[in-house]
């Protein structure tokens, strides 16, 4: 019985979605907008949102089309999240019910009318209309690839019959380099994304992937020899975000932390230290495994948060000091690399603390089970 509801459901959406866009043709006095939204103050909203306006006064639709909506409620959210098959999908909102929340938050919008014929106008309300009502209307979520922004960019360039919308700024930068400053004002959260995001992110930024890019990119196409925005327009405008000043969510609070580490010069503190590190390492190289997300490949981080540090850490907690002495210059090897690795990236700053500490306390260790190893090799000549 459950599942005959659900087939008649859809039937009943599809066949409103059918009339809604078949049955009420939009006029020649529609307009399709891409609106772009500023960053809010939440961490899912640091890089704003896209989404697109489709509005016809003649017909008294006013709707706004995006592919940001995802359930908080679904099950094992963060793990289908690491994982990389979390479902997002399309939904569909009044414009009004639209701007109330951004009104409410604060947060910037901002308008380009898109030069489309009518057919492609009609064709556009057509396919985002079907696809609420489809299997199109979900996707599986990628950080870079397939997001937001992404789609309304697919969506555009196919109802515009080629690709119109190409990457026109930050070409010669990487990933990794564009989505740092939106970090600025969020430093343990710039210190997760960046220790957290491996080799991919490290690529050039060849493809558009914000929607503040997708907003540029829009501003200076050109199609069929005319500029395909004919005009931009700020819907609502408030000054940028300002985050208050805390005493801990920045470098400062992380490099005091460290330093009392390196001068507390206490073996417990140190073991603690890099059990936190093994087992951050550990779950790095898992994820690298188990997620679907290309983003947590080749992570390189886990030099520094080296899961060889649980092996020193149970060397050392059962006093055995060859296989200490070998597995803390393993993990200096280790971290050599990675600061060869580091020279020129962005996130060194970031991360110097953690490896300053890192190599402070592992040759302390070194040293420490070197001069024990020599000490036993004298008692038994």
């Amino acid at each position: 019985m459950y599942r005959i509801k659900i087939i008649l459901f859809f039937i009943l959406a599809f066949s409103i979605s059918n009339c809604y866009s078949q049955l009420l043709p939009l006029s020649k006095n529609a307009t399709v907008t891409l609106i772009t939204c500023g960053s809010g103050a939440e961490i899912y909203s640091l890089f704003g949102h896209t989404a697109i306006r489709i509005k016809d006064d003649e017909m008294h639709i006013d709707q706004v089309y995006n592919y940001g909506t995802f359930d908080f409620n679904t099950p094992n959210f963060y793990l289908k999240f690491v994982r990389g098959n979390l479902q997002y999908m399309a939904s569909s909102n009044s414009f009004n019910d639209f701007m109330n929340e951004y009104q409410l938050d604060h947060r910037s919008v901002y308008e380009q009318v898109l030069n489309f014929s009518q057919q492609q106008k009609q064709q556009l309300f057509d396919d985002l209309n079907r696809a609420l009502v489809s299997s199109e209307r979900y996707y599986t979520y990628k950080f870079i690839d397939k997001n937001c922004t992404t789609m309304v960019l697919d969506i555009l360039n196919k109802t515009l019959g080629q690709k119109v919308l190409v990457k026109t700024r930050d070409t010669d930068k990487t990933y990794r380099e564009i989505l740092f400053p939106y970090f600025v004002d969020h430093f343990y959260t710039n210190l997760g994304i960046s220790i957290f995001f491996g080799r991919k992110v490290d690529l050039m930024g060849e493809r558009i992937f914000l929607p503040s890019e997708l907003h540029d990119s829009a501003a200076k196409a050109v199609y069929n020899g005319q500029p395909l925005v004919v005009e931009n327009r700020a819907i609502i405008e408030f000054p940028p975000l300002k985050v208050p000043m805390s005493w801990w969510d920045n470098l400062y609070s992380l490099s005091l932390l460290m330093v009392l580490v390196v001068i507390a010069n206490n073996n417990k503190i140190y073991v603690m230290f890099f059990f936190v590190f093994g087992l951050l390492g550990l779950f790095f190289s898992l994820a690298g495994f188990y997620s679907l997300h290309k983003e947590l490949e080749s992570n390189y981080n886990i030099l520094l948060f080296n899961p060889l540090l649980l092996v020193l850490v149970y060397f050392y907690l059962k006093n055995n000091i060859k296989g200490s002495y070998i597995v803390s210059l393993l993990c200096l090897a280790s971290l050599a690399v990675y600061g060869i690795i580091m020279a020129y990236k962005i996130h060194l700053f970031i991360v110097l603390p953690l490896i300053i500490a890192s190599v402070t306390g592992l040759i302390k260790i070194a040293l420490m089970n070197r001069k024990l190893l020599a000490s036993v090799k004298q008692d038994g000549a």
